[in-house]
């Protein structure tokens, strides 16, 4: 199992507290350097990294009070002699935070999804870039170039966030994220619109990357809620290199700019196939999201905010499910060819 270092600054006098804190969860060891009293006092506990979301939580309430303290988490490359893992159900500490696998505390995983949900001018060229690369791939009906465009993957973040604010009921992130969304999709349409202007039809109308994009069936569900449950277990596992897969596997980039091909052609009836196949990725993956990130333990800190979060929770849930039940009746409809 990986260990953790949590280094808290300048807590004042708290040393005692610190200590008991450290002993109650479990920390491997402990120590103390600088004056108690002064500013560059610093306590340092030796943890698994398991323990350190439930730790982190109890220093922030120990310290809450106190003023100019920080808690800074370093990850650890190696620890010699190594700790061996302990199984009595004693060493674990009561209500440890119920991480499933958890290498990543809440802290950490905020920052990272943040990151990227912000609407920038990085997030703008990546999602111009993207679009073009697609765009690029769809017409030539080359794979490995849609799998470039899938790897860049920018409106994959901001759908995570989507999920990750309403789990603890930030709004501020869920506006970002909505924000991020609107502009990123509305970005990506306008682009594809262009092209699908300028590019005849008859140039990609057979290629199997455009087909593909044209039609969807409830393979696509399952396909779509397994890469997103894969998304946010890779991200609180702390496994990056999972990502690619998933990015890969749920792309939203190519079914955006094959819509937007679609709708610059003319062609209303393949752009309610894409519509629906992106419409699929969307749902799915903010819906998978939301309940790994409810399984995995990730939630607010205090009881008013845990409180504010169930309730924007359950009212996400019901609205993700109801869409993707009324999805599910589309595609019925689409794949006996009553509409379009």
């Amino acid at each position: 199992m990986s260990q953790r270092i949590i280094k808290v600054l300048g807590s004042k006098g708290k040393e005692k507290d610190l200590t008991a804190q450290a002993q109650d969860n479990g920390a491997i060891r402990y120590w103390s350097s600088g004056t108690e009293k002064g500013k560059n006092y610093e306590f340092n506990i030796l943890i698994n990294a398991d323990k350190v979301q439930a730790l982190t939580d109890k220093l922030q309430t120990l310290l809450n009070k106190e003023q100019d303290w920080h808690i800074i988490t370093y990850p650890l490359e190696s620890i010699i002699p190594r700790q061996e893992e302990k199984t009595e159900e004693d060493d674990e500490p009561k209500n440890a935070g119920k991480l499933v696998s958890g290498v990543i505390t809440r802290e950490a995983l905020y920052e990272q999804i943040r990151n990227g949900c912000k609407l920038n001018q990085d997030f703008l060229i990546l999602v111009t870039l993207s679009t073009i690369v697609a765009a690029i791939g769809i017409v030539n009906d080359n794979l490995a170039i849609v799998i470039a465009a899938m790897v860049i993957a920018p409106l994959l973040g901001p759908n995570l966030a989507l999920s990750f604010g309403v789990t603890l009921g930030d709004k501020t992130m869920i506006l970002d994220a909505l924000k991020t969304n609107a502009v990123g999709f509305g970005l990506t349409l306008l682009f594809s619109i262009l092209i699908g202007i300028t590019v005849p039809l008859e140039n990609y109308a057979q290629n199997i990357e455009y087909l593909t994009r044209i039609d969807v069936g409830y393979s696509a569900i399952i396909l779509a809620l397994a890469s997103g449950i894969a998304a946010v277990l890779s991200l609180t596992s702390g496994v990056s290199s999972a990502m690619v897969g998933v990015m890969v596997a749920v792309a939203m980039m190519p079914p955006a700019v094959v819509l937007g091909l679609n709708l610059g052609a003319g062609q209303w009836g393949a752009s309610y196939g894409s519509f629906l196949l992106l419409a699929v990725n969307i749902i799915c993956v903010n819906l998978s999201a939301k309940f790994v990130f409810s399984f995995k333990g990730i939630r607010p800190r205090t009881w008013f905010q845990r409180k504010k979060s169930r309730q924007s929770l359950r009212l996400s849930i019901s609205l993700w499910i109801s869409l993707l039940l009324i999805l599910c009746v589309l595609i019925f409809l689409w794949q006996h060819r009553a509409i379009g």
